[in-house]
């Protein structure tokens, strides 16, 4: 249970007196998160009782979470449904409980979608999403670095080699090189605000259709293009680690619909899709091998299984996709 830091009763009466949301009726911390602890807490305010999520982030100090606050509220402000903080009496956001910053949410209806069960449909909602969160963040005046971009991953991938066959090891240390050439050409990619980790246990829907996109705490400045490939290479492929060519056609259509790819996207598409394999696969290699990370003991950490990343990347590169024209 990815609940990192335990709140009382006390913990939770104490910061909802600081708002004016109602009184508390319940709270239940939420299982399969990774990097942060939630809690689903239920209030009561004239007889109607309404959801939220309250958010303890782990990895974050208190200076780095006023980028969150300011792009969640930005938008949500534009109409992409993510969730954005609640302000309390004090016109506050951003709060702290057991030395953690914290942020209350609103609870979005919907279900997730287990991946084996998405359809074109689905991912066909999701690229149209992305696109639009993209543009609606277009101009949106903060910028991130991402914590595991290319400077983290340079550096990890030296780390983990210890732990590596010579195989894996060459494979790594290959991708992360390749990505770097990729950097050094002379093309005009698009930059702007990333979700950053829009993996299918990230969004909600109603029937075929999203109706929200959550856990927006990797969002950073990148390429637009390295965001879709992250979705893709989760949201269109078979067990083996193949793409299901007509799930991945659903995506990039509805996505060029909302925004149209330039000339170098679609030479820079292929790589793309390997560089957000290799970024997982390295994510993911790291609590597989016991690697502590900050603010959390290892034997704590929810693990995933790397090899699901591994055989993406492999499959993407002995099978190249392109973008539509």
């Amino acid at each position: 249970m990815a609940v990192y830091t335990q709140l009382s009763q006390s913990d939770m009466k104490n910061l909802l007196s600081q708002f004016d949301l109602g009184e508390l009726v319940s709270f239940k911390g939420i299982e399969g998160g990774i990097e942060n602890t939630n809690y689903f807490v239920t209030l009561a305010q004239k007889s109607q009782q309404t959801e939220y999520v309250l958010t303890l982030f782990e990895e974050f100090g208190m200076e780095e979470m006023p980028f969150f606050v300011e792009l969640t509220t930005w938008l949500a402000g534009k109409g992409i449904p993510v969730p954005a903080p609640f302000q309390d009496k004090n016109s506050i956001a951003l709060k702290k409980i057991h030395n953690r910053p914290a942020m209350l949410q609103p609870r979005f209806s919907g279900h997730h979608v287990a991946q084996t069960e998405l359809t074109a449909e689905h991912c066909a909602s999701i690229g149209g999403h992305l696109a639009r969160f993209h543009l609606a963040a277009e101009h949106f005046y903060l910028r991130r670095q991402a914590h595991r971009g290319v400077f983290w991953w340079r550096r990890e991938s030296q780390t983990i080699q210890r732990f590596l066959s010579p195989e894996d090891g060459e494979l790594l240390t290959q991708e992360v090189r390749l990505f770097d050439e990729l950097r050094e050409q002379p093309w005009g990619l698009p930059m702007g605000i990333v979700h950053g980790d829009l993996f299918h246990d990230n969004a909600l829907f109603d029937g075929s259709q999203v109706s929200a996109i959550l856990d927006i705490y990797n969002a950073a400045t990148a390429f637009l293009l390295f965001d879709l490939a992250i979705v893709a290479n989760d949201w269109c492929t078979l067990p083996d680690g193949s793409i299901d060519t007509i799930r991945e056609q659903a995506l990039l259509d509805a996505y060029k619909t909302e925004r149209p790819f330039t000339d170098d996207e679609h030479k820079a598409w292929p790589q793309m899709t390997r560089t957000a394999a290799m970024r997982f696969w390295l994510s993911r290699l790291i609590p597989a091998y016991g690697v502590q990370q900050a603010g959390r003991e290892s034997s704590d950490m929810v693990i995933k299984d790397p090899g699901e990343l591994k055989r993406i990347l492999l499959q993407r590169i002995a099978n190249p996709s392109s973008l539509p024209s």
